[in-house]
């Protein structure tokens, strides 16, 4: 399997035609998407299209750079014009969009080949991946597991070379946890940096797009080439920062305990990177949740089909909108300003550059078990497991990657999460990637 650095060269060098590329990735969708249920819709005919579009237009010349031919996945809550979108929801299994996405439309120009929209947990309301319309995303190292949601099926398929790349969204850890559970890069990028129109959203104000790939390469170069010119977030001229003047900081006082293995791997990627950089201690984060405001803006967006249609969600997903409901307007604005002024955890950012935590405190747990649950349950395992370590910073909004960084003794993947200060994104993956060249946790491939 090619990482997208990997086959953008031998693209860009005519040595791989996009045709071939995509023609690998369809066989593999054909081949272990009946096992893994990673994709709910195939778009075959328009990928092959894109395909010979882009090969024509490579043959006359015109190269629009490292995405060019690149076939490339869609979290399916991101609307693709004439193919439907649907959420991973029987609300919207057959709605259609007319408009792409802003960044569907970004990534058609640099050339990029969709080749489907992935499954997800259903409205994105969700870390486990298990609820889903169109059944659960499975892992592919282990297919009684779970991939983490919501974007489950994303880095599934990416793991295991369905797509060369992929696009998930990310509003409390949804890019993230299912990377770290499948053994690939999830990046959770600062406020704005990607577009969100034309996404289905959870909470408009928490919600971004971002990169599931199998390197931390493969995901700054999505990101140069999707983010606006000029923006304060990426290098002015891509340059590398030198790693070895930061300062990083361990949060251990948030979320639940990591499992023993889980601990083992996190402390060794520790010390690796305390090899790397100036040095590493422990901190103190304490981020304050802004419920109202995600709760408001969920409901808002469910009210007329909670109303009008409940029988078609999920009944988990149902239990969870409705538990959004009850926050006044003036709660949400009064709420919307306060988070806008900051957060005091940004101080640590006056003695440290980057925070590293565990992705996940625990291993992918089984489909079985979590199906098992009724929605009171579900809903508190993954609060105090799957997005105890990522939710926090997506409420403070700062920039964080998981990379790989072991695996538990029974081979499933662990995930080491860098976060930093909001616009701090080119720190955040630089660490990432120094990180990632001196291991080879992400050498590692799915056993199917």
């Amino acid at each position: 399997m090619l990482t997208l650095t990997q086959a953008a060269e031998l693209v860009r060098t005519r040595k791989l035609s996009p045709m071939e590329l995509t023609l690998e990735c369809l066989g593999r969708i054909e081949k272990l998407n009946p096992t893994l249920n990673a994709f709910i819709t195939v778009m075959r005919e328009q990928a092959l299209s894109a395909a010979q579009r882009a090969e024509q237009e490579m043959a006359s010349g015109n190269y629009r750079g490292p995405l060019h031919g690149i076939p490339i996945a869609l979290k399916d809550n991101i609307d693709t014009a004439g193919v439907r979108t649907t959420a991973a929801s029987n609300q919207y299994r057959q709605r259609v969009p007319t408009d792409d996405a802003e960044i569907v439309r970004q990534l058609k120009l640099a050339g990029a080949v969709i080749i489907g929209k992935t499954n997800m947990h259903e409205f994105a309301f969700g870390m486990s991946g298990v609820v889903s319309a169109f059944g659960p995303a499975r892992n592919p190292w282990d297919a009684a597991r779970i991939t983490g949601g919501s974007s489950s099926g994303t880095a599934a398929a990416v793991a295991v070379g369905m797509c060369v790349a992929g696009i998930g969204t990310d509003t409390a850890g949804s890019t993230r946890c299912p990377a770290a559970l499948c053994g690939v890069v999830g990046y959770r990028p600062s406020q704005g940096l990607l577009s969100n129109a034309g996404t289905v959203p959870l909470a408009e104000s928490y919600d971004s797009p971002g990169p599931i790939t199998r390197t931390v390469e493969d995901a700054e170069i999505i990101l140069q080439a999707l983010a606006p010119v000029g923006n304060p977030c990426l290098p002015p001229t891509g340059g590398k920062a030198d790693v070895a003047m930061l300062n990083a900081a361990v949060a251990r006082n948030f979320g639940s305990a990591p499992e023993p293995e889980v601990a083992a791997c996190f402390d060794k990627a520790v010390a690796k990177i305390a090899t790397l950089v100036a040095g590493v201690t422990d901190i103190a984060v304490v981020a304050e949740p802004h419920w109202e405001v995600r709760n408001f803006e969920i409901f808002r967006y469910h009210e007329q089909m909670y109303n009008n249609s409940p029988e078609l969600y999920d009944p988990r997903t149902l239990d969870r909108v409705r538990g959004s409901a009850g926050v006044s307007e003036f709660d949400y604005v009064r709420k919307r300003e306060v988070a806008k002024q900051g957060s005091q955890a940004d101080q640590v950012f006056h003695k440290v550059d980057v925070v590293l935590s565990p992705t996940v405190p625990v291993a992918a747990p089984l489909i079985r078990d979590l199906e098992m649950m009724d929605s009171a349950a579900l809903r508190q395992h993954e609060v105090k497991y799957l997005m105890a370590n990522t939710l926090p910073f997506s409420f403070l909004w700062w920039p964080s990657v998981s990379v790989p960084c072991g695996f538990t003794k029974s081979g499933l993947p662990v995930g080491l999460q860098i976060s930093g200060r909001p616009g701090a994104d080119w720190t955040v993956l630089n660490l990432a990637a120094a990180y990632e060249a001196a291991t080879e946790w992400h050498r590692q491939r799915p056993p199917v």
